[in-house]
């Protein structure tokens, strides 16, 4: 049985009990090429100069955490470089648009063509279907995993930086081009969702840099992760609590 545009029980249920689930052929592949094609054009619209450059990693150095062009851009539209988008001079290795890692984090309010991507009444109803009751569109994010350059992203959980008491943090990842375990493609932990968060992440007094808050030191499991490859067009829904990570893109494709 399934909902208004919503999700099946048997989805529902496996969403559930396992933290994720892919949904695949959610979006077509046009709706997915405009939304490249319109990331290109904020890319080269928003695109700082290389001396203005910030540089975000994932990787558990936040070299990001003290830059205040990372920590006031929840309401603006905002890109930032790949660490290794620069050689040992400081020099951009290829063409601006070409080495950052993504943009952020307020298109879906400030963009039209990423408005009218994540206003829509289908995802509304997933929302739904997975218990939300008054679903907020709190961030958006294009991530470019570049290829050669497309960064490793560590296991963590999104709870940790979007914390809400109690958790209701959910994230809809949808794949814009075929991500599989050779160009970076996400892995989760299926059940992982029940473990406890081990840090918060959180402003600082002055508001002027982040730290984590640690309640567990010891790192998220690195066994049992399974990959979630995703053809484009398929839609990926994480539970706020699931581990997950992806790793670099060493391949000539974009992810």
């Amino acid at each position: 049985m399934k909902t208004q545009e919503g999700l099946t029980a048997e989805q529902i249920e496996f969403f559930d009990q396992n933290g994720y689930l892919v949904l695949p052929n959610f979006v077509d592949d046009q709706a997915c090429l405009n939304l490249r094609d319109q990331a290109m054009v904020l890319a080269e619209k928003y695109c700082p100069s290389p001396e203005q450059a910030t540089v975000f990693t994932a990787d558990g150095t936040a070299v990001h955490a003290s830059d205040d062009y990372f920590l006031t851009s929840g309401d603006k539209i905002r890109c930032f470089f790949e660490k290794d988008a620069f050689n040992e001079r400081g020099e951009l290795r290829q063409d601006a648009h070409l080495c950052l890692n993504k943009l952020g984090h307020a298109m879906h309010d400030l963009d039209p063509v990423f408005d009218d991507f994540s206003h829509s009444s289908r995802l509304a109803a997933v929302a739904r279907s997975i218990g939300m009751k008054q679903e907020k569109l709190l961030q958006s994010m294009y991530i470019f995993k570049q290829p050669r350059i497309g960064g490793e992203v560590t296991s963590h959980v999104d709870h940790t930086y979007l914390w809400t008491d109690p958790q209701s943090v959910i994230g809809f990842w949808f794949a814009i081009d075929d991500a599989t375990t050779q160009n970076g493609c996400m892995w989760a932990l299926p059940g992982g969702h029940r473990l406890p968060v081990k840090y918060r992440n959180r402003l600082t007094a002055d508001r002027k840099s982040t730290y984590n808050e640690v309640f567990d030191s010891t790192p998220y499991p690195t066994e049992g992760l399974v990959p979630l490859e995703a053809a484009r067009g398929t839609l990926v829904l994480l539970n706020g609590t699931l581990p997950h990570r992806s790793g670099p893109n060493t391949s000539d494709k974009p992810r």
